[in-house]
């Protein structure tokens, strides 16, 4: 988008003029840039997203978060089909200490936001990849079972990235559902839903900020199971989850089957370099 247009989108939505405009590195979704403001001030634009819909779901996902009122969430500014503008949010080069333990005690509030049925009001997006929330449920197993596993099967089989002794794979795993996943009695929790280290800040004064939603309610065991991903989280991270509000004992032995759904995505979304990590992960499961 030129900037012209984003000066033009910025003076509706935000009631305020450019100054100068700076690319930000890191996204693959969408185009940002760090904006300055006619009055000095800084905003975060995203622009050119790759589904007219993405920007406003973000939108009430971020806004799902922040009625949490447990972590900081970059207010909304202004959003329509082309474009997000958001609160900027200066950023610490270097994580300290504390800001595991606070991160896993944000986490943990959040999660004690709940809702009567596993989903949401909406489907919206995980990366560029459409998440299924609707219809919602009352048992985690059916959601888990249609809308993150079966859902992600088939499009891979769309996308002609499925593999048969994967599928094979994935179709034995279900029908072991029920020893899987426990019976725990545990309400849908509010989840970011795409919680990995890329998506959350250090703020300047040490503390978390929580960007890039893709929220839903769900078994809270499922976010934690993404946490496990791509390098996982610290380990303060957890053992101040753990005190602020006590997993199951067990938890750790589903990290492998929620993070089914995450690895799909990643296969849908960026090829087959995932299916030997899909392969080994069905077969711990299965063993």
């Amino acid at each position: 988008m030129k900037d012209q247009r984003i000066a033009e989108h910025l003076r509706a939505l935000a009631d305020t003029e450019l100054r100068s405009i700076a690319p930000v590195s890191g996204g693959s979704i969408a185009s940002a840039f760090q904006v300055t403001t006619g009055g000095g001030g800084r905003l975060f634009v995203k622009t050119e997203p790759q589904y007219p819909d993405m920007f406003e779901k973000e939108a009430r996902g971020l806004k799902e978060l922040a009625a949490g009122n447990v972590a900081r969430i970059p207010e909304v500014i202004g959003v329509n089909e082309e474009i997000l503008i958001l609160e900027y949010l200066p950023t610490a080069e270097k994580r300290p200490a504390a800001f595991h333990s606070a991160l896993g005690s944000a986490v943990a509030r959040l999660h004690r936001n709940t809702k009567p049925e596993f989903g949401y009001t909406e489907d919206n997006y995980i990366g560029a990849t459409l998440q299924v929330n609707c219809p919602t449920h009352t048992s985690w197993k059916d959601f888990f079972v249609v809308h993150r596993l079966e859902y992600q099967v088939r499009l891979a089989e769309q996308n002609r990235l499925d593999d048969r002794e994967i599928t094979s794979l994935v179709h034995r795993v279900e029908r072991k559902i029920d020893r899987l996943i426990p019976v725990d009695g545990e309400p849908p929790a509010l989840l970011h839903g795409d919680l990995w280290s890329g998506n959350v800040l250090c703020l300047e004064d040490g503390t978390p900020a929580l960007i890039d939603p893709a929220v839903y309610y769900g078994h809270r065991e499922m976010e934690l199971g993404m946490t496990r991903l791509f390098g996982g989280f610290d380990e303060r991270f957890y053992a101040a989850y753990n005190e602020s509000y006590p997993l199951n004992e067990e938890w750790e032995r589903r990290t492998d089957l929620y993070s089914l759904y995450h690895l799909f995505n990643h296969l849908n979304l960026f090829g087959r370099s995932y299916q030997a990590q899909l392969y080994d992960t069905l077969k711990r499961l299965l063993s």
